[in-house]
């Protein structure tokens, strides 16, 4: 009979409702139309390693092989090297070969905005409070923006959060009828389906194994804990322990599934050894604690602290949830240990604290209402409460679709609509050498050139194939020795220029306001051949030819 009710209820849905945008759909659009048609979408492209991976992609669309060694640098030319987020390589490649960077922004865009407004929904069908939804979806996007770049880590964060909406519901679905339990089963299988697609993709599928070792501590404590003889007792350990063994089969599934890659088992290898290398976690600045003195840092310490205050003072009997605890324990610990933790561990707090934040509040409320007003009062939290279930009515999703469309076709149309340019994806000139790389393409000056790894991948996407780097931002590929040699250089240290003498380059570009631009300045060896207020290019005065000595006598500045 309820079952019947309940169909015809939703065979009736009004055109209102499919039409109307859910809140989570603005959100999606908001997140949308911010990133890719305002001044953040040149905040997208403030990560030059993009440019690397839209090369990437682009070889091997031309030559239909995953590359195996490095094509890019003369230092590391024929060295191994795993490109292991070659699937993310070639939907970028392919993007900007026919739409530019506009289209590599959208995508990205894309993916952000369905991040976020996807926990969005989840906290509400969580029964999270929708002001405190909202809230907390403010703080964990903007503790995230620090890593609000074009890069494979942002797919990253929407495969967490699919992988802890699918344990979840298998954690839920304890009590539930058997039915719903084996839909909830079937599920997992998505799991593995969507590793095939995670391990090619972005390093961070160790996230969902992280995710998995939570959920399946949780079912063998809660196997363990339960005790007694009586009915209760002996169905929850039964339930427990086969909620276990699906995770530990799902587990082996996945696991076999990473080895579906170019690399196979090796890839593995190579990333054990990139993670557990001190040197390289010491001196990568995103492997670096926060710094709490940044406003996107201080967000996730307010997050943490809400956390803590959630747990003090949720007066539900939540003993038995386990995975909760333990993903607190996962996302605070990570991403204090390393800011490019923040984003993966926001969402995990917020998706945990809104529902406890809510009763919470709701607790409170209602003391008040009871004191102030008395019981007949309609408290804010059934206002809410109705809004929240007007709102998960709204199933249509025409608007997201709608938002979707338009901005691919804008950015497939040159960033135009009609005559209005809406889009201008491009890398910030104040921070990339834009002008220098303009300079040395004018005046076709090939051959290595050397900048500071974090310039690498934007010299990569201007200059490959005529002109090869000394050194990008991939640090994996260049090993600690070689590291350290060329932080000796950067930093002026005692034997800096043995680095340069070890990698000859014809070209140096070197940031202006730099101390090795300044000693380069002074070194009778190289030679200024033009400067702006970001960057000082350099060549051998042994290498000039006489054109290239008249071209010297006269450094333009800008």
């Amino acid at each position: 009979m309820d079952t019947g009710s309940i169909s015809s209820a939703n065979n009736n849905r009004s055109p209102t409702q499919w039409l109307l945008p859910s809140i989570a759909d603005l959100i999606f659009i908001a997140f949308l139309g911010v990133l890719a048609f305002t001044n953040l979408s040149v905040r997208l492209l403030g990560d030059a390693g993009i440019g690397w991976h839209i090369r990437t992609g682009q070889l091997i669309l031309a030559t239909h092989s995953i590359p195996h060694v490095d094509p890019f640098s003369s230092s590391m030319a024929g060295h191994p090297w795993f490109a292991w987020e070659w699937l993310y390589d070639v939907v970028v490649g392919w993007l900007d070969q026919a739409a530019g960077l506009n289209a590599v922004v959208v995508f990205t865009a894309i993916v952000i905005a369905a991040t976020f407004s996807w926990i969005f929904l989840l906290l509400i069908r969580r029964k999270t409070n929708l002001i405190v939804a909202l809230l907390l979806l403010l703080f964990a996007a903007s503790a995230s923006m620090i890593h609000f770049f074009a890069r494979p880590h942002v797919v990253t964060w929407l495969f967490a959060v699919l992988w802890l909406c699918i344990l979840d519901r298998l954690e839920q679905s304890q009590g539930t009828s058997n039915s719903g339990a084996w839909r909830n089963r079937r599920l997992l299988f998505l799991l593995p389906l969507s590793m095939l697609i995670w391990v090619n993709v972005h390093g961070g599928f160790l996230v969902g194994f992280a995710l998995l070792a939570i959920y399946w501590l949780s079912a063998i404590w809660q196997s363990f804990r339960a005790r007694g003889n009586h009915f209760e007792a002996v169905l929850e350990k039964l339930r427990a322990g086969k909620r276990a063994r699906d995770l530990a089969g799902i587990a082996f599934l996945s696991a076999v599934a990473t080895l579906v890659n170019p690399y196979g088992w090796k890839l593995h290898i190579h990333i054990y050894r990139y993670l557990s290398n001190r040197f390289l976690m010491d001196h990568i600045d995103e492997f670096q604690s926060p710094n709490f003195h940044g406003v996107a840092q201080k967000c996730f310490a307010l997050l943490l602290i809400l956390t803590l205050l959630a747990l003090a003072a949720d007066k539900i009997d939540d003993s038995k949830n386990h995975a909760e605890l333990l993903l607190i324990l996962f996302a605070a610990y990570s991403g204090l240990y390393a800011a490019r933790n923040i984003p993966v561990s926001s969402l995990l707090l917020i998706w945990v604290i809104g529902p406890k934040l809510s009763r919470a509040l709701n607790f409170v409320s209602e003391s008040f209402t009871r004191t102030v007003a008395g019981t007949s009062k309609v408290s804010a939290e059934s206002f809410l409460q109705r809004m929240r279930a007007i709102d998960s009515g709204l199933r249509g999703h025409v608007w997201v679709i709608a938002a979707i469309a338009i901005s691919a076709w804008i950015a497939f149309h040159g960033g135009k609509a009609g005559t209005s340019t809406l889009m201008n994806a491009h890398f910030d000139s104040t921070r990339f050498p834009v002008a220098s790389v303009d300079y040395v393409e004018r005046h076709n000056i090939r051959g290595p050139i050397f900048a500071p790894d974090f310039w690498g991948g934007y010299l990569i996407y201007r200059l490959y194939p005529q002109t090869k780097v000394v050194i990008d931002d991939r640090h994996d590929l260049y090993g600690e020795p070689f590291l350290k040699s060329y932080l000796k250089t950067i930093h002026v240290e005692p034997g800096w220029q043995d680095f340069i003498d070890q990698y000859p380059a014809n070209i140096l570009l070197i940031p202006k306001s730099s101390a090795l631009a300044n000693i380069l300045l002074e070194t009778p060896r190289w030679q200024p051949i033009y400067s702006d207020e970001v960057a000082v290019v350099f060549t051998s005065k042994t290498s000039a030819t006489g054109n290239e000595r008249r071209q010297k006598l006269q450094i333009p500045s800008y």
